[in-house]
């Protein structure tokens, strides 16, 4: 009597199954790579630059006073040179922007010009304000500053608003001086 037994797997163990019978497969080449690599010896030959080659015969290697190395395959790694820009006579960074309307470009620059005017205008303002409330140093004490130290903080930040306003008004003007 003959009996027809059939297996079938189903789940982890199928999936392990098929991990076990690939890594076999794998295997054999690995192990006939791992044996070929050990007949040929690489060698570490000193210099400014140094070498690690499989190329060179015991005697070369001895004369050259390279040493061999045992252990791991050596991997050599070669780094991607940088791109070089193109040759066209102008450099990345003009030729990626797009060209704008000469007319456009007068408009932005004028609107750019009157607000930048402006914003001078509000700052001279306030600057003047600041001077006529410093009065050269020393201002009017306020009702609140019966504490003679809260009015010289209030001096000092006074002189440090002017100050900051000098800058902002300098800058301002240095931005118009830019444009067109």
């Amino acid at each position: 009597m003959q009996s027809n037994t059939t297996f079938s797997f189903r789940g982890p163990v199928a999936h392990g199954l098929a991990l076990l019978t690939g890594l076999l497969a794998l295997s054999a080449p690995l192990s006939a790579a791992a044996q070929a690599s050990q007949g040929s010896q690489v060698y570490r030959c000193p210099g400014p630059p140094v070498l690690y080659t499989d190329s060179l015969s015991p005697k070369e290697a001895q004369e050259k006073g390279c040493r061999t190395i045992e252990g791991s395959p050596v991997t050599v790694v070669s780094v991607p040179k940088p791109a070089r820009p193109a040759a066209s006579g102008q450099g990345s960074a003009e030729g990626a922007t797009a060209k704008v309307d000469p007319l456009l470009q007068k408009a932005r620059d004028s609107d750019r010009r009157g607000v930048l005017e402006r914003e001078l205008r509000e700052a001279e303002g306030k600057l003047a304000e600041l001077q006529k409330e410093y009065a050269g140093g020393t201002p009017e004490r306020r009702g609140d500053e019966r504490n003679y130290q809260k009015y010289l903080d209030r001096v000092a930040d006074l002189k440090a608003s002017i100050s900051r306003q000098e800058a902002d008004i300098g800058a301002i003007k240095r931005e118009l001086s830019k444009l067109p």
